[in-house]
């Protein structure tokens, strides 16, 4: 859908005037017709607490009672039940979020000076990490808030395009209470999981409550691994997500301290990904045995397993100064350690088998890849909240300081004694150090940033608001960064990068009828620039070094928000009715670029880029036993420069499908759910049976921006001729399309509860809907093309208590 910026607003005023037309007449004509009304959610988008239908700007609000109705077990169900909201999934535990259609490009595991496009929240504390923003269990969750837009003003740098808010329920000294929940499934053609969770809310005195909630997930695989014997190794994917959450409360009417912890390990032992060609198995070759794979199966020779601990420390101060002024201050302490494993067998293969023309015995090594990251680090956040009926305000300051550590190795076991035996006068382990070591990495990123913000709203009369902000930002980031081995340019390097600048918003609400109301807004939103790996030299070819070298780092990137919307109380109370139009500016957009045949990820800035689109949110309470909503976004997000690069000849071409009018990768066009819950007293009206469900589309989209370059989508299997590995083949060219698909998705629950007891059993993914998330590579495309996929159909039932 395209909206050229002045037909854009132009759109927006009339729908939201006729929106807010319709919400009066239909309130007049429909007053009180039955009781059930929508229920009035409270959210903090603005760090001060406000209805989700009074605060202006669009916020979507998932609460605690809708997860566990709908099932939501993750941020990955939530991005399905919500507009312009998306999170792809990249394997276990990695991930990359997105909002509004701002997005730059997949982010994979050897970027780690990339920051976030969108900021993530655990109530108060900053948890978002490019790529590894954490997938916290959604148990004993009060909401999850999706803050649509830039939120830099209140929220900082990784809020470029919004923000997303995880709120838990916090101790509670007045009432004891607890809960748990237990869970079996199984997943056609899968395997079968299980899972346990719980919490405890326990009052200790006046003003005093200690919260535990905790969980342990069994997760089922479905994912096979083809080994080279052709044996099969079923179910790679299964894995373990554990934690808990502890919290103490304590404190009096004007004074509460909150000390947390909060806990997860996340294991997996193996990856969602679906391969379609692989340079070690594929139906191709005539002097290796041929492998035909199947849907859900990979080629692999190891395992490749990963893990994640992830650990939060943080304590919150609430004073009530007085009446009309109140002092927060945040303190928290992170430390994370992940560790992902690949099978880069394929890889190596293609360039000591293909690019180097050794023997089978040694292209057909087992190459595990290691990839670590450990980060720890510490924020401190301290504000004032005051004002009155006419002037309310926020202001405060904000300070972090983080150490991320990053680092690869490729140990290939056996291969500088294989090496040697094929070349005359080596002598083994004198190549690289460690012994068999063909690539080695080591990189500290050292970020620190202060921040001052504040926001004041005025109420000019009971109808009008006006709203302005601001926050400056500090910036400063070190790099030390260390290569070796055979596929590296060894070496040591360091660099910096500093930042800073002005984030503002200025917004306006006018509430026409205390029901219906228009908004609008113009706000910034920023993302910090950083500095690029080196390539590793060695293994591109001179074409592929011309093009992507020289890009030594990349400037901040910034991004102007225009948006308008109307917010509507309907039918006596009964329906909310909301609608946003927006039009983004994007400058500077830092695009991730896989640099083909070197085997590394680059960063160039786009000089002009924008996103633009539409929100629809209707949720209605259509009789006491029947509620049912829909969701719908259209977007359009494309490139409005070219990026080029000149060889020594003067010839130009287009760096890696960043090229004007190609669509901003990973995130869909089109993008809509709708949900319906319906309930009926059984057992004598003792219990309610209930039957709800889920249906969400997700349009097609692309992976990455090279996916858009001219001749992307062919693989030509001689290209390293004379090594081609397996060759002849039966034939020259494989051929895939790197457009991901559109996919829509059904889950059903049927159940029983009362005030106490929650039976239900479910299916998900009811059609077996064949999801393909993201294109997987290796060496652009030369070495293996797969992609990630979803969930196939999948069965369960659930028991929960409250006491």
């Amino acid at each position: 859908m395209i909206y050229p910026k002045t037909r854009l607003l132009t759109a927006a005023v009339t729908s939201a005037l006729l929106t807010a037309s319709f919400g009066v007449h239909a309130q007049q004509d429909d007053d009180a017709q039955m009781a059930g009304l929508i229920e009035e959610v409270v959210v903090t988008a603005r760090k001060r607490e406000e209805t989700l239908q009074d605060v202006p700007i669009s916020v979507s609000a998932t609460t605690g009672q809708q997860l566990t109705q709908r099932g939501l077990t993750s941020i990955e169900d939530v991005a399905r039940t919500v507009a312009s909201f998306s999170v792809q999934n990249l394997g276990p535990g990695q991930s990359q979020v997105a909002i509004r259609g701002a997005s730059a490009g997949q982010i994979v595991r050897d970027q780690p000076g990339v920051k976030e496009q969108v900021g993530v929240y655990l109530d108060e504390s900053v948890i978002s990490l490019s790529l590894f923003t954490p997938d916290i269990d959604l148990y004993d969750m009060n909401r999850v808030e999706v803050l649509r837009g830039p939120q830099g003003t209140l929220f900082g740098s990784g809020s470029l395009s919004g923000t997303v808010r995880y709120i838990t329920n916090q101790p509670d000294p007045d009432a004891s209470s607890y809960s748990f929940e237990a869970g079996f499934n199984t997943i056609d053609s899968g395997s079968t999981g299980y899972a346990a969770k719980g919490h405890l809310n326990s009052p200790f005195g006046d003003g005093a409550a200690l919260r535990i909630t905790a969980y342990y997930n069994d997760i089922a695989g479905w994912t096979d691994a083809v080994q080279p014997d052709g044996s099969v190794n079923t179910d790679v994917n299964t894995g373990t997500r554990s934690g808990a959450r502890i919290a103490f409360a304590f404190g009096n009417d004007t004074l509460t301290i909150t000390p947390r912890v909060v806990y997860q390990e996340v294991k997996q032992d193996g990856w969602n990904r679906e391969d379609d060609y692989n340079i070690l198995a594929n139906p191709f070759t005539t002097t290796r045995p041929a492998v035909n794979l199947g849907s859900d199966q990979q080629y692999t020779q190891i395992g490749e397993p990963f893990s994640d601990d992830f650990m939060l420390a943080d304590l919150t101060i609430d004073w009530a100064i007085s009446d009309d002024l109140s002092l927060t201050s945040v303190t928290s302490y992170t430390d994370r350690e992940i560790l992902v494993v690949r099978d880069a067998t394929a890889l190596t293969a293609s360039i000591t088998g293909g690019s180097i023309g050794l023997p089978e015995n040694v292209y057909t090594l087992d190459a595990p890849l290691d990839d670590y990251t450990n980060v720890d680090g510490w924020t401190q956040e301290v504000r004032l909240n005051g004002g009155d009926d006419t002037l309310s305000w926020v202001a405060g300051f904000f300070y972090s300081d983080f150490t991320r550590e990053y680092g690869q190795e490729l140990l290939v076991s056996g291969f500088d004694a294989l090496f040697c035996g094929a070349s005359p006068g080596c002598t083994a382990g004198s190549l690289i150090a460690p012994v068999d070591g063909l690539f080695w990495s080591n990189l500290v990123y050292d970020y620190r940033q202060w921040a001052l913000f504040g926001e004041a709203t005025w109420s000019l009369s009971d109808a009008l608001d006006l709203t302005a902000g601001v926050r400056y930002y500090d910036f400063d980031e070190t790099r030390v960064q260390t290569f070796d081995g055979i596929f590296a340019a060894p070496g040591t390097s360091t660099g910096s990068a500093t930042a800073d600048g002005f984030a503002p918003r200025v917004m306006a609400n006018w509430d026409a009828t205390g029901q219906n109301s228009i908004y609008g807004q113009v706000s910034k939103g920023f993302r910090l620039g950083g500095i690029n790996d080196p390539l590793n030299e060695p293994l591109c070819t001179p074409q592929d070094l011309q093009t992507f070298g020289g890009n030594d780092a990349w400037d901040d990137e910034e991004l102007w928000n225009y948006e308008i919307g109307s917010k509507n109380r309907l039918m006596g109370g009964r329906a909310t009715f909301n609608v946003a139009l927006f039009y983004q500016d994007i400058s500077d957009l830092q695009a991730t670029v896989t640099a083909g045949s070197c085997s590394s990820r680059v960063v160039f800035n786009v000089p002009e880029a924008h996103s633009t689109g539409v929100e629809v949110e209707f949720a209605h309470q259509a009789t006491d036993r029947f509620d049912w909503a829909f969701t719908v976004s259209f977007q359009e997000a494309e490139l409005d420069s070219t990026v080029t690069s000149t060889d020594a000849g003067g010839n130009t071409t287009v760096v890696g499908g960043l090229a004007k009018g190609n669509r901003l990768p990973t995130v869909a066009e089109v993008q809509g759910s709708i949900a319906g819950n319906y309930v009926w007293p059984v057992m004598n009206g003792d219990w309610d049976g209930y039957v709800n469900g889920i249906i969400s589309y997700t349009g097609d989209r692309y992976t990455q921006f090279g996916d858009l370059a001219e001749g992307f989508g062919t693989v030509d299997l001689t290209s390293f001729d004379p090594n081609n590995i397996g060759g002849p083949y039966t034939q020259n060219v494989f051929t895939f399309d790197p457009l991901m698909p559109s996919y829509t998705v059904a889950n059903a629950r049927l159940g029983v509860r009362n005030d106490r007891w929650d039976v239900a059993f479910y299916v998900n993914n009811l059609t077996d809907e064949n999801q393909r998330y993201a294109l997987d590579q290796e060496r652009g495309t030369r070495a293996r093309v797969g992609y990630l996929v979803g969930q196939p159909r999948t069965y369960g039932v659930m028991v929960r208590a409250n006491f």
